[in-house]
């Protein structure tokens, strides 16, 4: 039928998408410990297995609720990840912006960048109460605004379900910050910052 072969191209399209532009931001030499190998495909599958182990994992004791409800993006990089990711995993997918770029009325967060400050903002009514998001970004650094994207989740009345991070500047201690505060964090592959 015409929707599946459409739906069909759509999946390979976003799969051939998401691999060149995995290859165009990371295909540089590295060392990391999730991989002995280095392919863009292997590593993207590795990418995509780490979002499906979060919807495999099942913390509550209501068999009926999903453990990853939305996936939530911080602008602008993390949009082209996310926005791939929600599609092929069929979950919502909520904006995390700059401010003034949404709108309708907003939740806003002021955080410390390591040049100054900036605000993130997310609709009011993007996140219901209660529901877990995951929030994928292309990098973390010092993890200014990867906090305040968890604060704007829980500001929304929502719950982090987990970091995903395609790079970690892990000299730079973002990650570390987040797990410190108990969020669960994941990264493909790292880098020194500095």
């Amino acid at each position: 039928p015409p929707v599946a072969i459409k739906s069909s191209i759509i999946k390979t399209l976003s799969f051939s998408f998401i691999e060149s532009l995995w290859t165009s931001i990371v295909a540089v030499p590295y060392s990391s410990s999730k991989s002995t190998e280095w392919t863009s495909a292997g590593n993207l599958f590795f990418f995509l297995s780490i979002i499906k182990g979060f919807l495999s994992t099942n913390e509550t004791a209501d068999a009926n609720t999903k453990p990853l409800d939305s996936i939530a993006a911080i602008e602008s990089r993390g949009f082209v990840f996310a926005s791939a990711v929600s599609y092929i995993l069929k979950r919502p997918f909520i904006m995390l912006r700059k401010k003034n770029k949404l709108p309708a009325d907003v939740h806003s967060v002021d955080f410390e960048l390591e040049y100054g400050t900036a605000t993130i903002e997310v609709h009011k009514d993007s996140i219901q109460e209660n529901e877990t998001v995951l929030i994928i970004d292309d990098l973390i650094a010092t993890g200014g605004t990867a906090e305040a994207a968890a604060k704007l989740i829980e500001l929304s009345g929502g719950k982090v379900s987990a970091f995903l991070f395609v790079i970690n500047l892990y000299d730079l201690k973002g990650c570390d910050n987040l797990i410190k505060k108990g969020y669960k964090v994941e990264n493909l592959i790292e880098f020194p910052g500095h």
